[in-house]
């Protein structure tokens, strides 16, 4: 089985599809899916499905749901398979879980790149990091589950999941800072501060980019906006090591002494 929730819904079985198009039924394939060879309470697919507003009749309504995504599975199954529908999607006590061997799962791959990734940072070793890091953006297809209705619980697992894809593009951007990448870094920083204009370690990035490739008054410029723009919007001055970081390029600091800060080190 392959798995893809990193974009839209994807799950293949035996090279098909069992991804259904109706919402709800989507909804918690979606659920069983991030939680793949794990038992998904019943009462969690409620909340997912129906938030405070479950009904009588939502037991009964689920297990439809779950014969639907069996009917789907079924037709992957090759007339000789020993596999029954209910050993792929089996029955836990209180709850459902998908059983076979996974093939591939992009979450998890993308997590054991980015562990990679970050841990080759941390050990001063920029090259392998960017690389590590680059694959594991290159598996996201879109947003996280961008074609699956999404309740309470699929919605704090998207966030999740986006949060974890921003911090790891800071990480690349990072490496790639370490490896002298300034110039190279500048467009599409200048795109990602547009994005997230609150974003302080985008703005740092894109402070030593331009500083270190010999555009000081651009890097004072970008110091600028994001003070005019942290005032306005929240009534707050930038934190303190960005302001460590205006005050070294004013001072002239060699591109060499300039560093930007880690998105994964907290003052």
């Amino acid at each position: 089985m392959k798995i893809g929730v990193l974009g839209p819904l994807s799950i293949d079985h035996n090279r098909s599809s069992i991804v259904p198009t109706a919402g709800k039924p989507r909804q918690v394939l979606a659920m069983l899916a991030l939680r793949a060879g794990h038992t998904v309470p019943v009462s969690t697919l409620m909340e997912e499905v129906w938030g405070n507003a479950v009904p009588r009749s939502a037991a009964t309504t689920l297990q439809t749901y779950i014969l639907q995504l069996r009917r789907q599975i079924a037709a992957t199954l090759a007339p000789d398979s020993p596999l029954t529908p209910k050993d792929v999607l089996a029955t836990s006590f209180g709850g459902y879980r998908l059983t076979p061997g996974v093939e591939s799962h992009d979450s998890a791959e993308f997590q054991d790149l980015a562990q990679r990734g970050s841990a080759a940072l941390e050990a001063g070793d920029p090259r392998t990091a960017a690389d590590l890091l680059r694959r594991a953006l290159g598996l996201w297809r879109g947003p996280a589950l961008g074609d699956v209705p999404r309740g309470v619980v699929l919605e704090l697992e998207a966030i999740s999941m986006e949060e974890s894809r921003m911090q790891v593009l800071e990480q690349r951007i990072e490496a790639d800072l370490r490896l002298g990448r300034y110039s190279s870094l500048i467009a599409e920083l200048r795109v990602l501060t547009a994005r997230h204009p609150l974003n302080e370690n985008l703005c740092a990035q894109l402070m030593t980019a331009f500083h270190c490739s010999g555009n000081t008054w651009r890097a004072m410029e970008e110091f600028r906006r994001l003070r005019g723009y942290l005032r306005r919007e929240l009534g707050v001055e930038p934190s303190p090591r960005l302001q460590r970081m205006h005050q070294a390029v004013l001072n002239g600091e060699s591109p060499g002494a300039l560093r930007a800060p880690s998105p994964f080190v907290v003052d």
